[in-house]
């Protein structure tokens, strides 16, 4: 029963984790590319509508529960003989954790930056375009970091699983 528990947790984690990799992932190879090639008035509007659009319960699900996931999984796996795969659960929650405070400390301040200076600039040509070379560079880069790091995570969580 005690094993049934470790693996349900290990795998929920996982899944949690794919999420918020894939999440990330698909911003940065199709969405921030694709708005590339839109304007600059409808680079800032249809980021600010994503970044509403985001905070859902199934974002939430993925962005608090790949991090309680992990921490639950380590909990199960603190048994000597289960030390192999801890090791790598606690690499993958290191992971996630540093997603999370890249995604509290960069990218939403940025976001928040967006949506204030966004309604203005989505009549202003001019000011779109200004409000656009302040996001979408600093906000792309930041997003690769937690597309890799989270990306490291879910491999870490295959190792964990495979240990």
């Amino acid at each position: 029963m005690a094993e049934v528990a470790r693996t349900g947790v290990l795998v929920a984690a996982m899944v949690a984790t794919g999420w918020f990799a894939g999440l990330f992932f698909a911003f940065q190879i199709a969405v921030m590319p694709g708005l590339a090639r839109c304007g600059d008035r409808v680079f800032v509007s249809a980021m600010r509508a994503m970044n509403t659009a985001i905070l859902n319960p199934l974002f939430a699900v993925a962005f608090v529960g790949s991090p309680l996931a992990l921490a639950a999984a380590g909990l199960l796996h603190l048994a000597p003989a289960q030390r192999p795969a801890l090791v790598w659960i606690a690499a993958a929650f290191v992971l996630v954790v540093g997603v999370v405070v890249v995604t509290m400390t960069r990218n939403v301040p940025l976001n928040d930056a967006l949506e204030r200076e966004g309604a203005a600039a989505e009549d202003d040509e001019a000011a779109a375009a200004a409000v656009r070379r302040r996001f979408a560079g600093p906000w792309t880069r930041w997003n690769a970091l937690r597309t890799a790091a989270s990306a490291l995570a879910l491999a870490c969580l295959a190792a964990a699983l495979a240990a």
